[in-house]
């Protein structure tokens, strides 16, 4: 335990650190489709109860759907319904919705994934 307690741990990654996905800059264009890497954006991964949601989706700024295969857009920020009680929130205005849902004193879990997400169009 000592051996553990001594062990320096490594200071986070600094935010000023610009976040490129591997596939940025890339298309790819056929007779009638365009697939394409969307640039970055803050995602997030919320579950919260029933109880919770009108708080949620006042402190986003956009109401949480609540019905299978639908979602909600705006100021530039969507949520999609992916569960009775989870949503991926995705904000492309360069704001940050899990500090806003920190705010919320509601019963919920909000989790930080916009490093394992990227969004790809196809048209």
């Amino acid at each position: 335990m000592a051996k553990a307690a001594a062990r320096k741990t490594t200071p986070a990654a600094s935010s000023s650190v610009e976040r490129r996905p591997a596939l940025a800059g890339r298309s790819t264009t056929a007779a009638a489709v365009k697939v394409e890497v969307l640039p970055p954006a803050e995602r997030i991964s919320l579950r919260a109860p029933e109880a919770s949601v009108a708080a949620l989706s006042k402190a986003l700024g956009v109401a949480l759907p609540n019905k299978p295969k639908t979602s909600a857009s705006k100021g530039g920020r969507t949520a999609l319904w992916l569960g009775p009680d989870e949503w991926l929130v995705i904000d492309e205005a360069g704001n940050d919705p899990l500090a806003d849902c920190a705010k919320v004193s509601a019963l919920h879990s909000a989790v930080g994934v916009s490093h394992r997400n990227i969004a790809i169009s196809v048209t």
